[in-house]
């Protein structure tokens, strides 16, 4: 069984949060014990208008949650925490953090901050790095495959976006296991439309999922409900 889901997304804003979300109310459902791993939440203080993602997950999934650094200005964070004068955890830290939660679940998802490269510590570490250290290391102490999710959008400019992020998963020995949109609109366009197609077919990698828009906004008892039925 996989034990770890780490979840990248193509961008920021591309619907991660609502994702793992997602793949966190259909483990729940299938009777496991999940846990959601935020490594690094930027953007949040203590006048932020805005849930952290841990916070949305919790409320959507009814799982249990934990964030490993937390940031007030809304940038990398590398950046955030050069500007804020603080230090955070390393990737090689988060690494180990994560397998120490492991032996109290039955699935770890892992949700990354912004785009696979984006800096997650001072060190030049990235998500990218999280994941193939996660996937080497877990493989060579207990034969447990990593699954690593890609979110991306609907529209124009995805399939390039897309594939630029598969390529670089590639490029360090970890094949994805799938793509989920993040979020489909109420009305497809011919981009869309075409889209949702052509992305398994020039990525080679399965869509897994897609979410209608404006699923966070459902109560949680209708989220939980209706996140099974995303999935293709």
């Amino acid at each position: 069984m996989t034990r770890v889901v780490v979840v990248t997304g193509t961008d920021t804003g591309v619907g991660k949060t609502i994702a793992t979300a997602t793949l966190a109310a259909r483990a729940l459902a299938a009777g496991e014990r999940v846990l959601v791993v935020k490594p690094v939440q930027t953007g949040i203080g203590p006048d932020s208008p805005e849930p952290a993602d841990v916070d949305t997950v919790s409320a959507l999934a009814a799982v249990d949650v934990q964030e490993l650094a937390r940031l007030r200005e809304p940038l990398a964070p590398d950046t955030a925490a050069r500007l804020q004068g603080v230090s955070i955890p390393t990737v090689r830290e988060h690494v180990t953090r994560i397998r120490e939660l492991l032996p109290a679940y039955d699935r770890v998802i892992v949700e990354g901050a912004g785009g696979l490269l984006v800096r997650l510590d001072a060190e030049g570490g990235t998500l990218l790095d999280l994941a193939r250290d996660l996937t080497f290391a877990l493989r060579r102490a207990e034969g447990s495959p990593v699954e690593v999710v890609v979110v991306c959008r609907a529209g124009l400019g995805t399939l390039n976006h897309t594939e630029l992020t598969v390529t670089a998963l590639r490029a360090v020995q970890v094949e994805p296991a799938g793509l989920i949109i993040g979020s489909w609109p109420a009305e497809p366009g011919v981009a869309e439309t075409c889209n949702r197609t052509d992305l398994p077919r020039v990525t080679g990698v399965p869509l897994l999922a897609v979410l209608p828009a404006g699923a966070g906004a459902l109560a949680p008892e209708a989220f939980g409900a209706a996140a099974p039925t995303w999935f293709v």
